[in-house]
């Protein structure tokens, strides 16, 4: 089993910065609604914001992490295997049912229950997507 290095790392930016306009430009508000955070001072929301440095980090590892594993099993599979069905799969299996789980005891108040499902889900759902895409460029 031999790993595409290069398409890892790119697939892992490319991921991240999809999640990261996912969770601003498009559902930002939204998101912010959902975790009360447009209830808060703006004093507080940029001093949370300046703290988020650390968690970027660790979301980039986990990011990696995913990346590496979805290429093993990239490389262990027939070669007639299609990636992007692969991960919709993946993502049907192992992903939304952890994130239907974590938002339904996680917490997060019933009206917003569906909402958060979707934008986690959505956002998971295209990142694997990216991910399929740079591992069959490569």
């Amino acid at each position: 089993m031999e790993l595409n290095y290069l398409a890892i790392i790119i697939a892992t930016i490319l991921q991240f910065v999809c999640g990261a306009l996912w969770y601003s430009v498009l559902f930002g508000k939204l998101w912010g609604k959902i975790h009360g955070f447009d209830k808060l001072s703006k004093e507080t929301q940029q001093k949370m914001m300046k703290e988020m440095g650390p968690y970027y980090m660790v979301q980039f590892v986990v990011t990696l992490v995913t990346s590496i594993v979805f290429s093993i099993f990239a490389t262990m599979l027939p070669q007639d295997w299609n990636l992007f069905g692969m991960a919709g799969l993946f993502w049907l299996g192992f992903v939304l049912p952890a994130q239907v789980s974590a938002a339904i005891f996680g917490g997060t108040e019933s009206n917003w229950l569906v909402k958060k499902i979707a934008v986690q889900a959505g956002a998971a759902l295209l990142c694997l997507q990216v991910a399929a895409a740079v591992l069959t460029f490569f």
